[in-house]
């Protein structure tokens, strides 16, 4: 919350009509892809795991959304049941490797992350995009309703269902007692390999439907879609105060992690020339971002080490 006001308090005073209520319309609508995958990335780091494919597979499914649409001919409502089952697919295949074959995490994701992003280059030749959606599908991304961006709503829904899952039922107490100690959640009779893919595959899920909203949003669908998205959600949720180690987090923390993510990336737009550099930069603060949040809370244990281990240090006599 500090960094939020922070953010808003600089960026009021610098940027260009950043405090308006067209802008903040402006932010909400380019934080709703980031904000769904974040929150989808909790359950996953809460139980001490990682996805590192949720981008890639974000651009897999838009591809095949587009190709669907266009080249096979299928209604849009269609094609996009279709984006979400490509996804959930695609979680799928996280969760029998990291939960059948025990593989980590880390090199899994890191391996889908190369073969969903590698599969949508090859469907569009790394060229081809889809684009001339019909107004009734791009309303979704462009649109209003209820004064708030059509995706907006989307966002909201999913928020919910997350911290209805996540915070008032057993499943997701179970996934924090996971992430605290998976060799005594079986202990305790937990089906903890079974929640572990069911986290998994949520974010395979929601990596579809995310990407029904980047291609409304941009009007156009290829195979980059979503790069660096897989970075920006787990800077979000950590920001937000999860351990990346699993057992702690919060959809509210979560929710803040993203909204400072998107006032960062349009406040820097803002800035006058001089001073910004806005995509480069993002980046750079972005990447910031993450390594304070993750060395930070660590220092405390370090300086108690440091300083207990000076006083054990015997004293040379003369």
């Amino acid at each position: 919350m500090l960094l939020l006001t922070i953010e808003l308090i600089f960026f009021g005073l610098y940027g260009r009509r950043f405090l308006t209520a067209d802008n903040g319309v402006n932010i909400i609508r380019h934080s709703v892809e980031i904000g769904m995958l974040a929150l989808v990335m909790l359950p996953v780091i809460l139980t001490g795991g990682i996805d590192l494919s949720v981008g890639s597979l974000l651009g897999l499914c838009a591809v095949l959304f587009g190709k669907l649409w266009r080249d096979v001919g299928v209604a849009w409502p269609i094609a996009a049941v279709g984006s979400v089952v490509v996804g959930l697919t695609g979680g799928g295949l996280n969760a029998v490797l990291i939960t059948r074959l025990r593989l980590p995490p880390l090199i899994v994701t890191l391996s889908t992350y190369s073969l969903f992003r590698g599969l949508a280059e090859a469907i569009t030749q790394g060229t081809d995009a889809f684009t001339g959606f019909p107004e009734s599908f791009l309303f979704i991304g462009t649109g209003e309703w209820g004064g708030l961006p059509a995706q907006a709503w989307l966002l909201l829904m999913t928020g919910l269902g997350i911290a209805l899952l996540i915070h008032q039922t057993t499943w997701g107490r179970s996934i924090r007692a996971i992430g605290f100690s998976a060799e005594g959640a079986e202990y305790a009779g937990l089906p903890v390999q079974r929640r572990v893919a069911c986290a998994y595959c949520l974010a395979g899920a929601m990596a579809g439907l995310a990407a029904l909203t980047y291609t409304a949003r941009f009007g156009t669908a290829k195979a980059d879609a979503g790069a660096g998205y897989e970075l920006a959600a787990i800077t979000a949720v950590v920001l937000g105060g999860a351990s990346i180690f699993g057992g702690r987090g919060s959809v509210a923390g979560t929710v803040l992690g993203v909204a400072v993510l998107g006032v960062l990336g349009n406040g820097l737009t803002r800035l006058p020339a001089t001073l910004s550099t806005a995509s480069e930069l993002s980046g750079i603060v972005t990447g910031l971002l993450l390594l304070a949040s993750l060395a930070l809370p660590r220092l405390p244990g370090m300086l108690i080490t440091s300083t207990a281990t000076a006083c054990e240090r015997p004293r040379s006599t003369s």
